[in-house]
């Protein structure tokens, strides 16, 4: 597999994944249709299917466009919101495109739409995650609780395999590993990651451990954590880093 970042809009990511076995590609979230269908193109490969993170506009957006560019596209996604959509996902639902094998991530807490998607190849396995897990974050609580958001981070995605590649909807990295290193200010790995990452434009992809090790909201049975919110059960530490993080 080949992950292709298009930077969209101000601040987010579509991608193009390349299959290279079976010689097709797929759009994730492809927001700004032209900016992905001059990618698509370059690489003169087949393209039939889009796979939605969520419904919010800046992630579904581009469905109607690039569906009439391209007639026949498969669309999926969470739920009925999604535009063009033309394969509603349960949890836990899988299927194969190209030699890829995709199973649905019914990711609930940023909205109820969203699905994370984690896909392998015979040597790879990467997870798109919209807006659910940022790199060193998480999305805001629109349409969930924390109690959501944590079953969506530390009960499904922190299940992956560690060496999972993440591929996040948003470039927000560098405030997040900021607001991190505020609450978590003795962590020697996300010291050195805020480092790695401030020399970076993209910092995708990371990895379900650099995130296990890093990312705040997925630490919160840390002491550090527990600390810094004033709380000591996952879902309220969850909850309190949140709403510190909404005001950082």
């Amino acid at each position: 597999m080949k992950v292709i970042p298009v930077p969209c809009l101000s601040d987010n990511y579509a991608y193009v994944l390349i299959d290279e076995e079976a010689n097709q590609v797929i759009a994730i979230d492809p927001v700004e249709p032209e900016k992905v269908m001059a990618v698509i193109k370059g690489t003169s490969m087949t393209f039939n299917t889009v796979l939605t993170t969520h419904h919010h506009m800046d992630h579904s957006g581009g469905n109607t466009r690039i569906t009439a560019m391209v007639p026949g596209l498969q669309v999926y996604g969470g739920d009925s919101r999604i535009p063009q959509m033309t394969h509603q996902l349960t949890d836990g639902e899988e299927f194969t495109l190209g030699s890829l094998r995709v199973r649905a991530i019914q990711t609930f807490g940023h909205t109820t739409s969203s699905i994370c998607y984690y896909v392998r190849s015979k040597t790879e396995k990467l997870v798109f995650t919209g807006d659910t897990l940022f790199v060193g974050g998480c999305g805001r609580l629109f349409e969930g609780t924390p109690e959501d958001m944590h079953e969506s981070l530390s009960g499904k995605l922190a299940k992956l395999p560690g060496d999972t590649k993440v591929y996040a909807g948003h470039e927000y990295t560098k405030s997040n590993l900021r607001f991190a290193r505020s609450v978590d200010p003795d962590n020697l790995e996300l010291k050195q990651k805020a480092e790695r990452c401030a020399k970076l434009l993209c910092t995708m992809p990371s990895t379900i451990a650099e995130e296990l090790a890093t990312n705040p909201f997925m630490r919160v049975d840390q002491p550090a954590l527990q600390i810094a919110s004033s709380k000591t059960d996952p879902v309220d530490v969850l909850g309190e880093i949140r709403r510190m993080k909404d005001n950082f």
